[in-house]
């Protein structure tokens, strides 16, 4: 009885603790949203500096998410594109996969 009681106690633990670490997670893909907001953002404005900055933020964010997700994976590669063409100075074509990265993101659950 008391190895029983010992499971259930375990397992209830278990469950009780699932969505918090989802909500934990979700912290994480909120803030990789933000932050490809904000890069697209400065990417309207022509600063591929900033919009490499944030992009990097976003990127941070989506990969301590730890969710499996086809979306957070296409996000993941728009933000890597993103970079590289912010750090090239092509902040129109960085602008366009920021956007891209924020279409992807979002629709993380």
């Amino acid at each position: 009885m008391k190895i029983q009681r010992a499971v259930l106690m375990a397992a209830t633990v278990a469950l009780l603790g699932m969505p918090f670490a989802a909500y934990a997670d979700n912290k994480h893909v909120a803030e990789a949203v933000e932050h490809a907001k904000e890069a697209v953002e400065h990417g309207k404005q022509g600063h591929a500096d900033a919009l490499v900055k944030h992009a990097e933020g976003s990127l941070k964010h989506a990969e301590a998410a730890g969710v499996k997700n086809p979306h957070l994976d296409e996000g993941v590669k728009h933000l890597k594109e993103a970079i590289e063409h912010g750090k090239a100075g092509h902040a129109d074509v960085a602008t366009k996969h920021a956007e891209g990265a924020v279409t992807h993101l979002s629709e993380v659950k």
